[in-house]
């Protein structure tokens, strides 16, 4: 298992906003700043992007200077000022959610200090942002891995002779074995480097162990001829039965008053009505993580936030469960000032009342 991995640059914001360190001027600017702290100059380089940031002009706003702050939370984790650059990802994170990179980096310095269960959320988040972001789907296994340590520790303080816990957490603690120990200084990289992260050994391969081989049957020593079969007569194949009318009306409404909860689920986010956005999710929909009041200001922020959204359906399918659940999965396509992306997701729905409310939502069929 390798250690945990932080992000070094805000690659979805490069892609997205077309924002790279080779724009003119104060661009210039970030990449000198970026070779003093590759050359280890790190109070130098911090000082340059101090003035930077404060004597930047005024209409360099939001993700103009987006990057500049992340090189700088990115040089005060080199320097072990932890708090002062999680204070930063945090922000970064408020001020642009669909951004997976500051979730990570808040991850990797949670990890640093034990606050595993922060971590986990910080990725969880950062997954839900972008489910192909493979360094926060390891990162995320490494801290499980952590989490599961401490709960095969803490088993076997109740119950010393516990045989299977102690296998399991030997088994654990080989993955963060030898050099894994101690904290690696991150790599230089033509990119910013990578803050001091807890390190991990890699994972010991188990030997794989030998194939069982099939024993041989024995022949016999005289073959005996074999009876053919006596012919089986052929069955006639099963009457499609109709279905009723009635159910096909059913269905049909069904369907019909699912979809419409969804397009008025898309046209609320559209028209940044947070209200009726909200009042589409069920009492018991299945928050991702943290709890309802959290999940609800966050989405607030994030619908609420951008000057322009637009969110289009297309190709939805309905399957019907019972009368009372249902699902649709369709493409969606967000679209707004400073994010575009096209998802495929699958969204479950209850009825309560005579309404269709969203029970579940996540990304994928």
């Amino acid at each position: 298992m390798s250690r945990f991995r932080i992000a070094t640059i805000l690659a979805s914001l490069s892609c997205t906003l077309l924002f790279t360190f080779g724009q003119p001027a104060r661009a210039d600017e970030l990449q000198d700043i970026s070779k003093l702290y590759k050359q280890g100059q790190n109070d130098k380089a911090l000082e340059r992007l101090e003035s930077y940031l404060t004597n930047r002009p005024k209409d360099a706003q939001g993700p103009k200077i987006a990057q500049g702050r992340f090189l700088k939370g990115l040089i005060l984790a080199e320097q072990g000022k932890n708090a002062e650059a999680i204070q930063i990802f945090t922000r970064l994170t408020e001020e642009y959610p669909e951004l997976p990179e500051p979730y990570n980096n808040l991850a990797v310095l949670y990890a640093s200090q034990g606050q595993y269960d922060k971590a986990r959320h910080a990725l969880e988040m950062a997954i839900s942002t972008h489910p192909s972001y493979a360094t926060a789907h390891e990162n995320l296994g490494d801290i499980y891995a952590k989490m599961a340590s401490q709960a095969y520790d803490k088993a076997l303080q109740l119950d010393k002779g516990n045989a299977a816990a102690q296998t399991k957490l030997a088994l654990v603690k080989e993955l963060f074995s030898a050099s894994g120990k101690t904290n690696r200084a991150p790599t230089k990289t033509s990119t910013p480097a990578a803050a001091p992260t807890p390190a991990a050994a890699p994972a010991t391969a188990p030997a794989k162990p030998e194939a069982i081989k099939p024993v041989p049957t024995p022949a016999p020593s005289v073959a005996q001829p074999v009876p053919a079969p006596a012919p089986v007569p052929a069955k006639p194949a099963p009457t499609p039965k109709a279905v009723p009318a009635t159910e096909q009306i059913s269905n049909s409404d069904t369907e019909s008053a699912v979809l419409k909860t969804l397009n008025g689920w898309a046209n609320a986010w559209s028209s940044k009505n947070v209200g009726t956005y909200l009042s589409y999710y069920a009492k018991d929909f299945k928050v991702p993580g943290g709890s309802r009041a959290s999940w609800e200001k966050e989405r607030k922020n994030r619908v609420s936030r951008p000057k322009s959204i637009h969110v289009s359906i297309e190709a939805p399918r309905v399957t019907i469960s019972d009368a009372s659940h249902a699902s649709v999965t369709f493409k969606q396509s967000y679209k707004s000032d400073t994010l575009e992306s096209t998802t495929t997701k699958t969204i479950a729905m209850v009825k309560v009342g005579d309404k269709w409310l969203i029970q579940q939502e996540r990304v994928g069929r």
